[in-house]
């Protein structure tokens, strides 16, 4: 008789074997710790105690989601045992591929999240591959009062254009930025957007990687007023004594926009419309793809074409064009496939629905954002006189959330 084996991260989830470490996070000025990052180890001494072994094993044994919401768990309760409460927040990871198969939390944790103040730390990785699961996760932890932290910016500049789209709370900036020795045209790119970011919508700039005193003056230098690493502390157990930090450093309690409506009914609801045919239209979407395409990685298209039918040869080679470049493409209409072409994130819908009649370009990066929306008005004649009903706008706040509510529709990457 064949009998199954059992992986090794199945027995340490069920068993409770899993563990958290904890690196304090401090406010630069006064270097006292705020909040602390909850770091996934397996048992001391095991062949698992390091997380990238224990992930790997999870990977292989196809429990990466399973071993996720274990290691948060394991790390709230850790944190829950040795007395962490607000003021003191704690910082807890999310791994992208687990995003969509299973819950963040069992129900027996979410009821414990309101004992704690806790940030959850998503990366662009999970945001590009599934966005509509990461959209539907930020909601439901602002719901039950959490915060949200965008990790890793600088490390990919495709980072530097969603941050409007996750609004987080805090932007960690990565540790290369603070490291290195002469900072880079790329690097300078980063850091100036991360500022324009955090001056619009108040997040605090968090750096990690610091080690040296040198490292804490970059940091400051580039607007961080929290930071992490060596100088301030390994991870390790929590402290047996905790001084209150003597204020909320980090909002948590930031409203969420989860608005699912068109893109067209978002923007024409507060502004004045105006009217013209297709070969008018064409000229003023195409110039906003020509926009898009001269932003290169850091920029963010979302597009309708109210049936399939529309994304012609012509078009679709001009979408792998921009995918080629930029952080993230979306295309969506009735029958749209799931890629439509090579590197564009595809929805399809159903042909009742309110999109149907839609014709959008959405285009957002760091120090850009416009949208250009149009509605349909039926007219049955030749296609180039079709007219429609249009808007465009730079309003950036307009834009986001019209672009956001495009991308909660796309299909995640399998």
């Amino acid at each position: 008789m064949l009998t199954s084996v059992r992986s090794p991260v199945d027995e340490l989830i069920s068993t409770g074997r899993l563990r958290a470490v904890y690196q304090p996070i401090v406010e630069l000025e006064q270097r006292s710790p705020v909040a602390f990052e909850a770091l996934a180890r397996g048992p001391a001494g095991s062949a698992f105690e390091s997380p990238a072994a224990l992930f790997d094993e999870a990977e292989r044994a196809e429990l990466v989601a399973e071993l996720d919401q274990a290691c948060r768990e394991a790390a709230l309760e850790g944190a829950l045992q040795a007395g962490l409460r607000p003021p003191h927040l704690l910082f807890l990871n999310v791994e992208p591929s687990a995003l969509g198969r299973s819950d963040l939390f069992s129900d027996q944790a979410e009821r414990r999240l309101g004992d704690l103040g806790v940030v959850v730390e998503f990366t662009e990785r999970a945001l590009t591959a599934r966005p509509a699961e990461v959209l539907r996760a930020v909601g439901w932890l602002r719901e039950r009062g959490c915060g949200i932290a965008l990790d890793d910016v600088g490390a990919d500049e495709r980072s530097l254009a969603l941050m409007p789209f996750l609004a987080p709370d805090v932007i960690k900036l990565d540790m290369r930025l603070v490291q290195e020795r002469r900072l880079s045209v790329e690097s300078a790119r980063a850091v100036n957007a991360v500022g324009a970011e955090a001056e619009r919508s108040g997040s605090i700039v968090l750096a990690e990687g610091i080690e040296t005193e040198e490292h804490l003056l970059r940091a400051r230098s580039m607007g961080a007023t929290l930071g992490q690493g060596w100088l301030f502390g390994r991870p390790g157990p929590l402290p047996a004594v905790m001084d209150p930090p003597a204020r909320q450093h980090v909002e948590l309690r930031r409203a969420a926009d989860t608005s699912a409506d068109s893109p067209f009914t978002l923007i024409a609801d507060s502004r004045g419309l105006r009217r013209g045919d297709k070969r008018l239209l064409l000229a003023l979407s195409r110039q906003l793809e020509a926009e898009a395409f001269g932003l290169g990685g850091e920029v963010v298209i979302m597009a309708t074409f109210q049936d399939a039918t529309f994304f012609t040869p012509a078009t679709r080679a001009r979408y792998e064009r921009l995918a080629d470049r930029a952080a993230l493409v979306g295309a969506l209409g009735v029958g749209m496939s799931e890629q439509p072409a090579p590197g564009v994130r595809g929805a399809g819908f159903e042909p009742h629905n309110e999109l149907r009649g839609e014709w959008d370009v959405i285009v957002v990066s760091p120090h850009f954002a416009g949208a250009f929306v149009a509605r349909d008005l039926g007219d049955q004649g030749a296609d180039p006189e079709r007219r429609f009903d249009f808007f465009l706008t730079y309003d950036r706040d307009l834009v986001t959330r019209a672009a956001r509510a495009l991308m909660s529709r796309i299909v995640p990457v399998a």
